[in-house]
């Protein structure tokens, strides 16, 4: 290992109320518990000051969305300067009037505001209705330059997509961050539910043995309108092996060491970079070939 590529991960994985404050105030806590288990790098769970509100379509929620950055990132910048790590918050954006996104504040460890990663494909399905709330992101697919490396962060619905993947480590992520809320749906099949679960999983994975690269995923616990979200916080490493999962039921701080420099001997052993056909890929663009 490379000494100076370690990185410590933290990853907060909570349940929400429906008072914002009080939420914020235990992601705070989360931190400080990360950062005095050594982490360099703390992710917060999609959506953490709220409950998840998109189960249904309202017009209240809306009252929610701040200026990003604004106040929650006003409030963490100096928590991050304090304790040293960097944060990756995501946050409920109010744009304009009329215009609001799901997107990820990115502070450095000496309490700068890096910028920020708008969530780039929005669901409308039963319990999650996004597409009431949230603009599609037009940041595009970004990385961020920190004091532990480049940091590229995806949100939920995201992950699913291996083209947002692969151009964010195109554009130079070397650890790709998934904050997320997904659940189970009361009443069912436990075996629809675990197949769900290991669908949500293997995607993830996957995307960490296609870029080389480690994969972080934070969601929340706990049960809100008709779903339990399921937890399962987990790192997978560059070949996608699991390096660490929370439970399913449980609030957790948890701190996990990845070494960034496993990448490039990864990339070197599993070529695929190299090995795209990026002259044959124009497709992609379509909607569907006929």
């Amino acid at each position: 290992m490379s000494n100076d590529r370690l990185v410590k991960i933290g990853l907060v994985q909570t349940n929400c109320s429906e008072a914002p404050a009080a939420n914020m105030d235990k992601a705070v806590k989360g931190i400080r518990e990360a950062a005095s288990k050594g982490a360099n790098i703390v992710c917060l769970q999609e959506l953490f000051t709220t409950l998840y509100f998109c189960d249904k379509e309202d017009y209240a929620p809306f009252n929610l969305a701040e200026a990003v950055p604004g106040r929650s990132t006003e409030l963490l910048q100096p928590i991050a300067r304090e304790l040293g790590v960097v944060i990756i918050a995501s946050l409920f954006e109010k744009r304009a009037e009329g215009i609001y996104h799901n997107t990820a504040a990115v502070i450095d460890a000496d309490g700068t505001y890096l910028g920020k990663y708008r969530k780039m494909h929005i669901p409308d399905d039963p319990a999650y209705y996004e597409k009431f709330y949230f603009t599609p992101g037009d940041l595009g697919f970004i990385s961020f330059t920190t004091k532990f490396g480049k940091l590229g962060i995806l949100i939920c619905w995201d992950q699913w997509y291996p083209e947002a993947a692969r151009l964010t480590a195109l554009a130079g992520a070397e650890i790709l961050f998934y904050p997320t809320a997904i659940g189970w749906a009361d009443g069912e099949d436990k075996k629809i539910n675990t197949m769900q679960h290991n669908a949500w999983e293997t995607i993830q994975r996957s995307h960490a043995i296609a870029n080389g690269i480690p994969v972080v995923s934070v969601n929340r616990v706990g049960h809100e309108g008709n779903q339990t979200f399921w937890g399962g916080s987990f790192i997978a490493g560059n070949q996608g092996e699991i390096l660490f999962k929370a439970s399913h039921d449980k609030e957790e701080v948890n701190v996990v060491e990845v070494d960034l420099a496993r990448s490039n001997a990864t990339r070197v052993h599993w070529p695929f970079l190299r090995d795209r056909r990026i002259d044959a890929y124009s497709d992609i663009t379509k909607r569907f070939i006929d």
